[in-house]
This record gives structure tokens, sequence and C-alpha cells, in this order.
């Protein structure tokens, strides 16, 4: 992090719509978080106010990213259509399912075969995140790998 206001000190997840989530769904919630708010950039446009906190959540086919400063200050919420990922989460869960089931059972070579596979899509979803953020925010691409984690966590909770 060269700019320790461009960054992310908190982060939560709406749970208002909360389905229990399988293991591996919390699991992967909790990394991303320790790891998004261990190394992060987040740089509001315009705003020069930072550390920041985020508070995303799913509301009527959009997803918020709630921004808010140290003190509790609202700063801005980013409304982005849900639409933009629907297919791209959709295809990611199908490959993290097959995965999982791999890893119980499969050879070396085919789990690997599918992780490269399920890396892949989440570089894709995260790419699409980033494109889609850069009106708001500008982030690095490990923190847009993590906030799409997070996006996918989200379509499992509503």
């Amino acid at each position: 992090m060269s700019d320790e206001r461009n960054r992310l000190f908190d982060v939560r997840l709406d749970d208002r719509n909360f389905v229990a989530c399988n293991p591996e769904v919390e699991h992967e919630r909790r990394v991303a978080i320790y790891d998004l708010l261990e190394d992060n950039s987040f740089a509001v446009n315009g705003v020069d106010v930072g550390p920041y906190a985020l508070r995303l959540m799913s509301q009527e086919n959009r997803l918020i990213f709630e921004i808010a400063d140290e003190d509790g200050m609202h700063i801005a919420d980013f409304p982005l259509a849900l639409s933009a990922f629907r297919k791209i989460v959709r295809d990611y869960f199908t490959v993290c399912e097959s995965y999982y089931d791999a890893i119980r059972s499969a050879s070396p070579s085919k789990i690997e075969a599918i992780d490269m596979g399920r890396r892949g899509l989440h570089d894709e979803g995260a790419d699409i995140l980033k494109v889609k953020l850069a009106e708001f925010v500008n982030v690095d691409e490990s923190t847009a790998r993590r906030l799409f984690t997070l996006i996918c966590v989200l379509h499992v909770r509503s």
C-alpha cells in the first residue's frame, strides 16, 4: 500500500437476507475479508478522506457499495447492477462445486485442472468488477479479486 488513506479499514456484508451457507462459502468470506483488511488499495474518486469502511449489500437487483469514513460519516453509495455478475457468478459456483467434489476423490491432475478453471473465472469476475467500479473507485487486482469473492457470497446469501 502506497497511501494509508486509500484503503479499507473495515469491510462488512449486509446480513439482512442471510441464508445459512455451507462451510466452504463461509470460509471464503472470512478469508476474503481478512485478506482485504491486511492489504488493499481502495481510492474513492474525488474524495480524499480515507481510510474507508465498506458495507456491501444486495438490494433490488443491485449491488450497493456503501462507503463511510473512520468516524462513520457517510461518504457515498455506489450501485452496480447485479445482472453484470450473474453469469460469471453462476459459472464460478458450478466450477467451485466441481472442485470441492474433486478434492474428495479425483486425481491431483484433475483437481489442478479444475482449480485453474476456477481461478480463471475468478479473475474474469474481478476484472469485470474493476471495470464497473472504475467510475466510482480505483482498486488494484488483489482488492478486486477479494471483493469479487464477497459478491459471490452475497449471491449465495440473497
